[in-house]
């Protein structure tokens, strides 16, 4: 089937709808833009549609997108982030990384590749997809929780081995040039260090300066960074080290001034849409027919994604001293390539390195991984109630780096135990303390468990939604069990977390009653029905108590009590 527009804007126009309709069908499905956009590009290829004929125009809208991207990925690479890197998350990254690699190797050696291609479909397995798992960590609330920091850590880390591929592969780059001697590498390489010097004094003494007065314009700071992007990455190009470089140095540029992340979150809609003709670009030049061949293939490494990867950070992070909960979930964040994998694929594919078989073979895994990891991390709770008691020997019989996972306060009893140690939660906690009775605390955010313990009280790390954990805490003699925690959907079927936890206390032995907070009348209902005794409504209670104010109302006598601010302790998130 081919199409035939008369014009490179029809063209552009008609692959946009086609974007719109593949996304909203996405959408339904629940999957992330990338999978949509590597759809769009099969099916506009010339094996299907065969709508793309203005190359050109599409691959320099696509170089400019990868461009951007890794600008973006560049600017998140600030000096003092890096050297802030926890160990736990270079050992986990670094580990993960050299063990993904090294099977994939064999896989690949074993499956009757050679082995330069074995090393590009290995190294193209180590990368992970940091949008699609930020993306579905915060819709679950658990970006700030100790697996998604510990996620977000060792992401950093693939992000650096990024930029190590990006150089490696610029530089083998520069040695495979027609007439390239030894004498043009270090002309290039000197070329190169040039480069690099000037964006070291650029953000020594410019950087900052410069971005302070273009913000007072912020259309103007947008405009800027673009063209900082643009012509870092046409000069890296034209040295010889190639655009993807280029556009990685001009992010860096910007890392550390005060502006990083606005000017990250306002070229994120350019990126994606950039990034739709890279993926219309890609798809354009697969042949279904070498997609086919490299089916079984396929399978065989998306398997190893699925389930290797997992198992290999499950195993790291057992060793040095997690439990098995915080593993598996960190582990299933990295049960998918990315857009990295192509990019890295594709720059093998442009050097002659490797030939079109591994790039459908590489964009073959990746439709199926990223498709099939957003399940596995959106229903992660349920996987590990399932294979939980199976993974016993990824644990140390004292997981000692997670002290605060170890229930601390064993023998004593609470009057009222707080689901939820957020803004909300540690303020009722202070004022019930005050009010003469004991309470503990529990959150799965590390940082809001250290707060509450800073304010005097006695808080634990923990989470919820854990049944085990849940039954080991002392509410046999508590009066209250008190949950602050927002409507979190435990999985695609939307069953509220709240309603989980009112069920598990109840198995118990508790005989105390349960409060749950709450942010609309529907919800409130459907606690009652699930078990809540009381139902708290903050914004409404809140109001009550103004209008009583308002209206003259006798005012109670307060207790002064910390405050806690906004950009101290994170929203509820156990």
């Amino acid at each position: 089937m081919e199409f035939m527009l008369n014009s490179a804007f029809a063209e552009v126009a008609t692959l946009l709808m086609l974007a719109a309709v593949i996304g909203s069908i996405g959408l339904v499905l629940r999957q992330p833009l990338i999978v949509s956009f590597i759809a769009v590009g099969i099916i506009a290829g010339p094996s299907v549609l065969d709508i793309v004929h203005s190359e050109e125009q599409i691959e320099l809208l696509s170089e400019l997108g990868i461009a951007i991207l890794l600008f973006l990925v560049g600017i998140k690479l600030d000096i003092k982030l890096v050297r802030s890197l926890g160990a736990v998350a270079v050992i986990t990254g670094l580990g993960q990384v050299a063990f993904t690699a090294g099977f994939g190797f064999v896989i690949g050696l074993m499956m009757g590749l050679d082995p330069v291609t074995s090393i590009y479909v290995a190294v193209a397995l180590t990368f992970s997809s940091t949008i699609i798992i930020v993306k579905l960590l915060s819709d679950k609330r658990e970006i700030e929780s100790l697996h998604g920091q510990i996620a977000l850590g060792f992401l950093i880390v693939q992000d650096l081995v990024v930029v190590v591929a990006m150089i490696v592969l610029s530089t083998l780059g520069i040695g495979s040039q027609e007439g390239g001697g030894g004498m043009s590498v270090l002309l290039v390489l000197a070329a190169g260090v040039a480069l690099v010097g000037l964006v070291v004094l650029f953000v020594r003494y410019a950087a900052n300066p410069l971005s302070a007065r273009l913000a007072q314009a912020p259309e103007l700071l947008v405009i800027f960074s673009i063209a900082m992007a643009a012509v870092i990455a046409t000069v890296a190009d034209v040295i010889g080290l190639g655009k993807e470089l280029g556009g990685l140095l001009a992010g860096v540029s910007l890392a550390s001034t005060p502006y990083r992340e606005t000017i990250s979150a306002r070229l994120a809609p350019l990126r994606d849409f950039m990034l739709l003709f890279f993926f219309i670009s890609l798809g354009s030049t697969l042949d279904m027919t070498l997609l086919g061949d490299s089916l079984g293939m396929a399978l065989v490494f998306s398997a190893f994604v699925l389930i290797g990867n997992p198992l290999i950070v499950l195993a790291i992070m057992g060793a040095i001293g997690y439990r098995r909960r915080t593993g598996f979930l960190a582990g299933l964040t990295v049960a998918q390539i990315s857009e990295f994998s192509l990019i890295f694929i594709s720059m093998g594919l442009t050097l002659g390195h490797i030939g079109e078989e591994a790039l459908g073979l590489v964009t073959l895994v990746g439709l199926v991984t990223i498709a099939v990891s957003v399940y596995m991390i959106t229903y992660s709770g349920q996987l590990y109630d399932r294979f939980g008691p199976y993974l016993s020997v990824f644990e140390r019989r004292t997981p000692w780096r997670e002290p605060e996972g170890e229930f601390q306060h064993s023998g004593r009893t609470f009057d009222v135990v707080i689901f939820g140690m957020g803004r909300f939660g540690t303020a009722i906690g202070l004022r019930l303390q005050k009010r003469g009775l004991s309470v503990l605390g529990i959150d799965f955010n590390p940082r809001a468990v250290h707060r509450a313990r800073e304010l005097g009280l006695n808080a634990d790390y923990g989470d919820a939604a854990d049944p085990e954990f849940v039954g080991s805490l002392p509410l046999d003699g508590a009066q209250w069990a008190l949950s602050t925690m927002p409507r979190h959907p435990t999985g695609l079927s939307h069953e509220d977390s709240r309603h989980t936890l009112a069920q598990v206390i109840r198995a118990h032995p508790f005989n105390g009653r349960i409060a749950i907070a709450s942010h609309n009348a529907h919800e409130s209902e459907e606690l009652r029905e699930h078990g809540a005794d009381m139902v708290l409504e903050p914004f409404q209670d809140a109001a009550d108590r103004a209008v009583d104010l308002i209206c003259g109302a006798e005012e109670l006598q307060r207790t002064p009590i910390p405050t806690i601010a906004p950009d101290e302790t994170p929203d509820e998130s156990s």
